[in-house]
């Protein structure tokens, strides 16, 4: 299954590509959409384009994204949303089920523990996919957001197979 994570951003949309067999994971590829434009609406159609190119060059199964925290900062929080609806849209344009991740259920699932640093998952990430050269912080975190949703779809299917097994 190839899993596309994505960790949305007005400025920088990080994004990661993985394949998953089992418990094997490869990384496929990962990068950063960087938004360009004068104004919410250009920088917004730009992130569309680019996600939408990275969507049809890698045909994933399956997209996660990660949740919006508030912060203090209000109207920071309302734009980071309308870059996660542009991160939400794309995958589901594709015909993709997006998978949403709170950021400490991330960080626990590829860490350990939930309020690791970005440097602890970006190591984690580099272990658990070897030989990864990572396009930055935002990159990192959404190769650790595809690496939980492959392990939450795969606890899924084996409990899927499990209650069928009960059941027949």
């Amino acid at each position: 299954m190839r899993v596309l994570g994505i960790d949305p951003g007005l400025r920088n949309m990080g994004w990661g590509v993985i394949d998953a067999d089992g418990a094997r994971l490869a990384h496929v590829a990962n990068g950063v959409c960087r938004s360009d434009g004068d104004d919410l609406a250009q920088r917004l159609l730009s992130l569309h384009f680019q996600l939408t190119d990275i969507v049809a060059a890698h045909a994933p199964d399956a997209a996660a994204v990660e949740q919006t925290f508030v912060n203090k900062d209000g109207a920071g929080t309302l734009k980071l949303g309308q870059a996660r609806g542009i991160a939400l849209l794309v995958p589901a344009q594709a015909g993709l089920h997006v998978g949403e991740y709170a950021p400490n259920a991330i960080k626990k699932t590829v860490v350990g523990v939930g309020h690791a640093d970005k440097g602890q998952v970006a190591h984690m990430v580099k272990m658990q996919l070897p030989g990864v050269t990572l396009a930055g912080p935002d990159a990192a975190d959404a190769l650790a957001i595809a690496i939980c949703h492959a392990f939450h779809l795969q606890s899924a299917n084996t409990l899927a197979g499990a209650l069928a097994r009960a059941g027949a």
